[in-house]
């Protein structure tokens, strides 16, 4: 099955891709604040993180409220809640509140992108999908915006999911989608995998060494959770969105049996380490979710609604 036309690609993602891009630069460079996110947690299921940052060259500020509820799902409730507060920089006065569940979506799978684009093959058409909610569609989207792909393999718990995943996939960009009912069937002859099941502190993953071919690309959207850590210990580069994120959460008990990242995002994608060097490199993303992110993304949506006209003015 052919892909759609180029037009039915989503702008606004290809957009915010080379905003994220242009973002982790300018980290590198030392231009943005982002102190590591204090989280809270309320219930064994759920956690809610604090994400506040300061891009100077958007001379924006914010901050995102946002829970993940691991059992929210099965209440009707969504996984992922939240609101984002949009401030000037130079005043301090805030411009915007929005409803941060499709903000934290969109630049989750745009991050992904902007990562593979330095630790992907060119080549890659081969997507293997673990967990078909909203982030293995919105990944999925931004792949799509920089690569060719060709066949798409998707698995979730839940067999139904994944049926649903692959006829929307399938009407919405044209893609050769195909249900596989283990683990392995998305992971193993996959040029890119994204994996993104809840995130738990204590994980029982399923993800085996061997699995992963030689060449691959993995954005690891649900930290370890589904990948043992033998498998992430053969991985010749393992990176990450932010070090000192990464070192913040194995201080909070997180990544116990996953080894050190070679890099962040901002050194690949200014060029201060390398990013991809050979075709039979396996490479790992482990994006933790930045503030920065969120923010690139906030400022877009504040700018395209003043253009239209939409929203609702509050008094302060």
């Amino acid at each position: 099955m052919l892909k759609l036309a180029l037009s039915k690609i989503d702008v606004f993602l290809q957009k915010l891709i080379k905003a994220l891009e242009t973002m982790f630069q300018e980290k590198a460079a030392g231009d943005t604040q982002m102190p590591p996110k204090p989280s809270i947690y309320p219930t064994e299921e759920g956690f809610i993180h604090a994400m506040p940052a300061c891009i100077s060259g958007l001379k924006s500020a914010g901050v995102k409220w946002v829970a993940g509820y691991r059992d929210n799902p099965a209440r009707g409730l969504p996984y992922i809640s939240g609101l984002l507060i949009l401030n000037n920089a130079e005043t301090g006065m805030p411009l915007s509140v929005m409803d941060c569940t499709w903000i934290t979506a969109k630049r989750t799978g745009a991050a992904t992108a902007v990562a593979a684009k330095y630790l992907a093959r060119a080549d890659a058409s081969r997507l293997g999908i673990i967990a078909c909610g909203v982030q293995g569609r919105s990944n999925l989207e931004a792949l799509n915006c920089l690569f060719s792909l060709e066949k798409v393999y998707a698995y979730d718990i839940q067999p139904g999911v994944a049926h649903c995943y692959a006829e929307d996939v399938r009407s919405q960009y044209g893609l050769d989608v195909h249900v596989v009912r283990q683990p392995i069937e998305a992971v193993a002859g996959m040029d890119l995998v994204v994996t993104s099941g809840p995130i738990v502190k204590h994980p029982q993953p399923v993800i085996e060494a061997g699995w992963l071919e030689a060449g691959a690309f993995a954005s690891l959207v649900d930290f370890d959770s589904y990948w043992q850590g033998a498998a992430l210990r053969e991985i010749d580069k393992l990176a990450t969105d932010d070090l000192a994120q990464m070192a913040y959460y194995r201080g909070e008990g997180y990544f116990q049996d996953t080894p050190e990242p070679y890099a962040e995002l901002a050194q690949i994608v200014s060029g201060r380490k390398p990013g991809r060097e050979s075709i039979t490199e396996k490479i790992i993303t482990m994006n933790l979710g930045l503030a920065l992110d969120d923010i690139v993304t906030a400022v877009k949506i504040y700018h395209t609604a003043l253009e239209k006209g939409i929203g609702t003015d509050l008094p302060l």
